[in-house]
């Protein structure tokens, strides 16, 4: 078993329901997990720890929508409760099922329940009712492209609910770069 990085990149992307995509700066996020041995067919398990995984929220600093940046003191956070999966370590291919929850907020004003966004992230194609997209396999620099769609449930807050259309779907893009860990838990170049 091995230990691992993923470090979250630019040029990630977020779209839900009818509203056109988010364009979303995920760098500075990521976390470790561990990396088991390949079985007979090469297809190794990656399993990442939920609560040291960091991603950045989406706001004014990281997030543009029409080319503008989000409004200050809007802000959704996401809370990952789950990343894990697999890797074909001779194509490259990876599926991993990501769970978290996202927390939309203005300022102090209002909080919304959190909405649960619960799919696979592939770096394959992925198609939904409304929402498409292709990922990119690992690279030789440990980068990929990962993809997934996902139905995201009602919140139960009608403001919410009534605002993103939901019940819909949303699409999540996630650039990233996987590495090894050095001795001392430092990533490795």
């Amino acid at each position: 078993m091995a230990e691992l990085t993923l470090q979250t990149l630019a040029g990630c992307g977020l779209a839900i329901a009818a509203y056109p995509r988010f364009r979303y700066d995920a760098r500075g996020g990521g976390g470790s997990g561990r990396l088991t041995d390949g079985d007979c067919t090469g297809s190794q398990r990656l399993r990442f720890d939920p609560d040291a995984l960091r991603i950045p929220p989406l706001d004014w600093r990281t997030t543009r929508f029409l080319g503008l940046p989000l409004p200050p003191g809007l802000a959704i956070t996401i809370h990952p409760q789950q990343l894990d999966g697999s890797l074909d370590d001779a194509t490259g291919a990876m599926a991993l099922r990501f769970c978290a929850r996202f927390r939309f907020a203005i300022g102090g004003l209002y909080r919304a329940p959190d909405l649960i966004v619960d799919t696979t992230l592939s770096t394959g194609p992925v198609q939904g009712r409304r929402h498409q997209a292709t990922g990119q396999p690992l690279d030789g620099d440990g980068q990929a492209q990962l993809v997934g769609v996902a139905t995201i449930a009602p919140s139960g807050d009608p403001f919410l609910d009534r605002f993103l259309g939901l019940p819909d779907e949303a699409l999540a893009l996630l650039r990233c770069r996987f590495g090894p860990l050095a001795p001392d838990g430092r990533d490795l170049p």
